[in-house]
């Protein structure tokens, strides 16, 4: 086998497994309703955060500056904001009698489908750090790629919940979860090539998840779950997934 191929090979396992992982987790729980179902929303909100503000930004400032990553940050909400706008609803318009949760469950896939696009942003570069350091070392490329798949099983978490609320079947939500991964192993594939990238890009890539990321949380998971009207679940939701998402990301 030879050493690209090796490097693509392990970066691919390492996006898929993580997120397919988190979102096993979550598909195992079924479809939550009531407060169950505000609670997951912003438990997967509060993860969502620990990863930005934790790991995206902090990152994202070491490797570049402050322009980069709030450059990175601002086209990652814009762009979410414009697809959020222009891209199209995966149901036909309601007609009378439908019952309006329809309408909520295809917010909550839409949701669940724009979070794995930036959790998939997030894994590229990600798969960047893996091929490059596969080119410095085996040892250090393996060890970047198992931290980074179990540091994605929370991202796989976060995705799944508004899935799960949204009634997609289990096996799709753990397919969907898992393909969030993939772009890890494309990444690693171009790091393995090119051996390291401008730091200043990496930096720009990372604010764009973080941006994309935070769009999603706060335009998203949170209103959603505010339609439930039930303050402790949410409030409980939002502080236990913040908690538990800072604990993996230090553990990791």
């Amino acid at each position: 086998m030879s050493e690209l191929v090796k490097i693509i090979l392990v970066g691919t396992v390492a996006g898929v497994l993580g997120t397919g992982i988190g979102g096993l987790i979550i598909a195992f729980l079924g479809r939550p309703r009531g407060n169950m179902l505000c609670f997951l929303l912003t438990f997967s909100s509060g993860i969502m955060i620990a990863v930005v503000f934790h790991d995206l930004i902090p990152e994202a400032l070491a490797l570049g500056n402050v322009g980069s990553t709030l450059l990175g940050i601002i086209l990652g909400i814009l762009i979410l904001a414009m697809l959020n706008r222009y891209l199209p609803h995966a149901h036909l318009p309601q007609r009378r009698g439908v019952d309006e949760h329809h309408g909520s469950t295809t917010r909550l896939m839409r949701t669940g489908i724009l979070l794995g696009l930036g959790i998939a942003m997030h894994n590229f570069p990600e798969g960047l750090a893996i091929g490059a350091g596969y080119m410095a070392s085996e040892q250090l490329g393996f060890g970047l790629a198992l931290a980074l798949a179990l540091h994605n099983i929370p991202e796989g978490m976060a995705m799944a919940a508004p899935l799960v609320a949204g009634g997609l079947s289990r096996h799709k939500v753990v397919f969907w979860t898992a393909l969030a991964g993939l772009p890890m192993g494309i990444g690693a594939s171009v790091g393995g090539l090119f051996g390291s990238l401008s730091t200043e890009v990496l930096s720009v890539a990372l604010g764009f998840a973080a941006g994309a990321m935070t769009f999603l949380v706060f335009h998203e998971l949170i209103p959603e779950a505010r339609k439930f009207n039930d303050p402790r679940s949410s409030i409980l939701g939002a502080i236990v997934g913040v908690i538990l998402g800072l604990f993996a990301l230090l553990a990791l």
